[in-house]
């Protein structure tokens, strides 16, 4: 995230603030949240990448997300000590989050996160027993995911020029292979952008077609819209997965879709009454599976 849309987020939610006397909890957290994250960045400073432009193109023809966990050039410590101040914000926040296990709130608990840890939530795959033990699965992704996105968020943006959207078109980040979270139609044309979960990466994808699954049977595919047709909830039979949209065509003021993520909270819970989830680990498919660098 740039930090000219960190700082429009905290304008308009301290505008809000003030006009409604408070923020309502799960605003408060994402404040806070986003100010640990904003520090976090500033300390990192620019990313140093080294892919070569070869490098770069045969991954994008290949299909395969352009980074690479030991790409990174993580300053790990950092990274650990962004882990502890992280946690410390969730856990001021039990309503939203529940207890804190003990072991997450001792000093130092930033040591809970291992490059072992870190590597297999970039992956998808399962966290070793060590960190997993006591502390519930979605709480630890959570705060995994909350202090690595500043990180990711730095390389998406020094990368996401090198890709041809037109080419892209793929169900899962071209640059950290994350799970797309919410969606915009675009002003002009109407067309539909994926917006990664994890590194906030925006990139184009067919309207017709489940951003999980694969699925374009049309008749297994639907959406839901608001009154002012707004916005919209994308559901897949197929999956029994939905993705949240916002038709960018239906509003004049800028819309700040990170910030969308927590307005549009009403729109989760239609969807998990309705029956659907929605899928946010790592979607990197068959397709980019087993391909040669």
């Amino acid at each position: 995230m740039a930090k000219d849309t960190v700082n429009k987020i905290l304008e308009k939610l301290k505008k809000q603030e003030k006009e409604e006397g408070n923020l309502p909890l799960l605003l408060e957290f994402y404040k806070k949240l986003l100010q640990v994250q904003s520090g976090v960045r500033q300390r990192s400073g620019q990313p140093v990448l080294t892919l070569s432009n070869e490098i770069i193109l045969k991954r994008l023809h290949n299909g395969q997300p352009l980074l690479r966990f030991s790409e990174l050039g993580l300053d790990w410590p950092l990274v650990q000590d962004a882990f502890a101040r992280v946690a410390a914000v969730f856990t001021g926040y039990p309503q939203l989050f529940g207890d804190i296990p003990e072991k997450m709130l001792k000093p130092g608990d930033g040591r809970l996160l291992t490059r072992k840890a870190a590597e297999a939530w970039f992956a998808g795959k399962e966290m070793p027993r060590k960190v997993h033990d006591g502390v519930g699965e979605n709480l630890l992704q959570a705060v995994i995911q909350a202090t690595m996105q500043p990180f990711l968020a730095a390389c998406a943006r020094e990368l996401i020029g090198s890709v041809e959207q037109q080419s892209w078109r793929r169900r899962y980040c071209p640059i950290c292979g994350g799970s797309p979270d919410i969606s915009y139609l675009e002003k002009e044309h109407g067309a539909r952008w994926l917006v990664c979960s994890r590194c906030d990466s925006e990139w184009l994808f067919q309207r017709l077609q489940c951003p999980y699954c694969g699925n374009q049977e049309q008749k297994t595919l639907a959406f839901f819209t608001d009154d002012k047709e707004l916005y919209r909830l994308y559901v897949c039979e197929q999956c029994k997965c939905y993705l949240k949209a916002i038709d960018l065509r239906k509003v004049e003021t800028e819309i700040l879709l990170q910030l969308e993520r927590f307005y549009t909270l009403d729109l989760d819970a239609q969807a998990r009454e309705k029956g659907y989830s929605m899928y946010l680990k790592p979607v990197m498919g068959e397709d980019s599976s087993g391909l040669p660098l």
